[in-house]
């Protein structure tokens, strides 16, 4: 089974090519069961191995160059946290039918939270401290492997891209609203903390929920060291406005990084909902959602921008 393909430069993933893989490297394991993992990542392809076991591939050369830096700094961090992160089991080498260096990992058990849930309070304080205890870990120097666009202490350089995106949302949105809400987050000003060790990539999808508690943070392909705003926006991207409410108070996030959290929401649900719609659907919805949650979410001075999210349609089924 051939793997949909989401990206231009994305190599041939199937069923039967990593179960060859598997079977010639982890002899152990030749044999077992292997599944596909859906909704299907956006940077790595999943499969589940024996029920027991995830094995996950990265599609292009950027997630297996940002699979390279996970390797080496998610394991230091994994002690310090207050959530599972994968522990790899066995990393698989480059063949020649698959470029990359792959791995396998114990699965955990766990879903993903459906955005706006309904979720318990505590949900909010769970991910809150998470993202807290991940912030509070010294990192070192930013060298150039641990940079990101994501770590910017600043939001004005997303100004082309979301533009030319609010572009391309034209069928599903009101622009008008759209731009007036981003004129609105280019007030956001600059972060001037020290940075932080930032995950950049929080949204539901990498997250794992069991009984209504976070279980596990997944996907740490973009860690870098920036600007923590960045990961607040799990804030517009999971949680309603109460849920929003307490983890903002259990982050103690003052009003410039709430503000930039904002905008990196907005900013990069706009960005991805086009380029996602027609190819991955649930990361289409939760970019959907995170725009509409960004945009009501703006201050009493944006009212009539507010005022303009009941009139938005969600993505056709």
């Amino acid at each position: 089974m051939l793997i949909e393909k989401l990206h231009v430069d994305e190599v041939d993933i199937d069923t039967d090519r990593v179960a060859a893989m598997i079977a010639d490297q982890f002899p152990v394991w030749a044999g077992n069961s292997l599944e596909p993992v859906y909704p299907a990542g956006t940077d790595n392809v999943m499969f589940i191995l024996n029920g027991h076991f995830g094995v996950r591939l990265p599609r292009t050369p950027g997630a297996a160059t940002s699979l390279e830096r996970e390797l080496v700094h998610a394991p230091r961090l994994a002690p310090m946290l207050p959530a599972l992160i994968p522990a790899p089991v066995g990393i698989g080498r480059p063949t020649e039918s698959y470029p990359f260096k792959w791995l396998i990992s114990r699965w955990i058990e766990g879903s993903n939270p459906a955005p706006d849930g309904p979720f318990p309070a505590a949900l909010a304080v769970d991910v809150a401290r998470f993202v807290r205890a991940l912030h509070s870990v010294v990192p070192p120097s930013a060298s150039h492997e641990l940079l990101s666009y994501r770590g910017d202490r600043a939001v004005q350089p997303r100004e082309a891209e979301t533009r030319a995106a609010i572009g391309r949302c034209g069928d599903h949105f009101d622009t008008a609203a759209l731009h007036r809400a981003w004129d609105a987050a280019m007030e956001a000003p600059e972060g001037t903390g020290p940075p932080t060790w930032i995950h950049t990539d929080l949204h539901p999808g990498n997250l794992l929920v069991k009984h209504g508690r976070l279980k596990s943070v997944l996907d740490w392909g973009g860690l870098a060291v920036g600007d923590p705003a960045v990961d607040l926006m799990v804030a517009w991207n999971l949680f309603g406005p109460a849920e929003r409410q307490v983890f903002r108070a259990e982050m103690k996030a003052d009003d410039g990084t709430w503000a930039r959290g904002r905008a990196w929401a907005l900013s990069v649900g706009l960005v991805a909902f086009p380029y996602y719609l027609h190819t991955n659907r649930a990361l289409a919805a939760v970019s959907w959602y995170q725009i509409g949650q960004a945009l009501a979410d703006l201050p009493e001075t944006q009212s009539k921008a507010r005022q303009d999210v009941s009139a938005w349609r969600p993505p056709p089924a």
